[in-house]
């Protein structure tokens, strides 16, 4: 029988009340520029709708931009995660993320500076480049899972899952970059760079 010792159990609750804390300034700093705009809020702000003050800010994040990225990027996780995992079952793996990516361009409008907002931040220094390519891998992850049962003889070393997921993002990733250089409409650019996704 294991036994935790006191010692275990407190800094397990730190870690805890950490990650908590954490994810509640990132909450706030997404949803005060969702409402705001990047250059319409301050730490001040942020660190204030978190209940938190100016200096556990900085024991989290080293700027707003990275508190606004994460957030920011935990709530599209949670998105993308929503809207592949709702698709009929009998879509292929290919077919539900096209489709789960398509539901997600419903009312892209309306949030479409805040995504710019998002997109160019993430791009405007090194760190937060080399950060988010972790976050696609996250996203990569996450798609690979949850198109895995749909691929009817799937053996346990089958690289068709990742496969999906590395190019679904990769088309994201590409229709993002046309997007901000070129302009017009992101879904229509996204479903256009999905249409080549055909792996299982």
């Amino acid at each position: 029988m294991d036994v935790v010792s006191p010692e275990n159990s407190r800094e397990s609750l730190t870690v805890r009340r950490q990650r908590a804390t954490r994810s509640r300034i990132a909450t706030a700093a997404a949803q005060r520029v969702a409402e705001n705009g990047l250059a319409g809020v301050t730490v001040e702000q942020i660190a204030a709708a978190a209940e938190v003050g100016r200096a556990t800010f900085f024991r989290y994040f080293s700027s707003k931009e990275d508190a606004v990225a994460e957030g920011m990027t935990t709530r599209w996780l949670d998105a993308i995660t929503a809207v592949i995992a709702k698709q009929p079952a009998g879509l292929s793996a290919s077919a539900a993320v096209i489709a789960g990516f398509g539901d997600l361009g419903d009312g892209f409008e309306s949030i479409s500076a805040q995504v710019r907002d998002l997109a160019t931040l993430t791009r405007s220094s090194p760190a937060l480049s080399a950060w988010t390519l972790q976050i696609y891998l996250r996203y990569e992850a996450v798609i690979a899972d949850l198109v895995a049962p749909r691929i009817g003889d799937l053996t346990d070393d089958d690289p068709r899952p990742r496969l999906i997921g590395a190019l679904a993002m990769a088309s994201v990733r590409i229709a993002l970059d046309d997007w901000l250089l070129h302009g017009g409409s992101l879904p229509d650019r996204v479903r256009s760079a999905l249409s080549a996704l055909r792996v299982d």
